[in-house]
């Protein structure tokens, strides 16, 4: 007989689901797995799904609990300050990036000469390579004007002078 790891797995994992689903009774307000006899009459067998168990806390808790909020505030005070000053970085990174880009455009434009840019010296006695710079000339226009519009659309998502959260 040969040996099967299939069969052995599915047998794993049967025996291991009967161990997973134990019994679970609820006796009155309180919920367990292990019933005494004294309790057997008054317990009843929960069916069908999971039993999650929340502790109540004890009056005397309470005054330590009441402490948490005011902490959990100033947190979110402070991580409001800090998306606020990370907005605020953010808006001067594209502010200055979109100065870049939009005094890139004005040489690129000056250098475009509405198409018709100056010859170069090799492009006098070569025509291919004027045309193969005025075309790339005309890609990085492109390429620029899109990136300024990218950059436009960031800076319209950032909050208006970081007053917002």
């Amino acid at each position: 007989m040969k040996f099967n790891p299939l069969i052995l797995v599915l047998t794993l994992s049967a025996s291991w689901n009967g161990l997973a689903q134990e019994r679970i009774y609820r006796c009155g307000n309180e919920y367990t797995n292990t019933v005494t006899e004294h309790q057997a009459k008054s317990c009843k067998l929960v069916a069908g799904g999971n039993v999650t168990v929340v502790q109540a806390r004890k009056p005397g808790t309470q005054a330590s609990a009441s402490a948490a909020p005011p902490a959990a505030s100033t947190a979110s005070k402070s991580g409001s300050e800090d998306q606020r000053a990370k907005d605020s970085d953010a808006r001067l990174i594209l502010e200055s990036e979109l100065k870049k880009a939009e005094s890139r455009q004005q040489e690129l434009l000056r250098e475009y000469n509405n198409g018709e840019p100056e010859r170069l010296g090799p492009e006098t006695r070569n025509a291919q390579k004027y045309i193969d710079r005025v075309t790339e000339l005309k890609a990085a226009i492109a390429r620029n004007e899109s990136d300024i519009a990218g950059i436009r659309r960031e800076l319209g998502r950032l909050p208006a002078g970081g007053a917002k959260p």
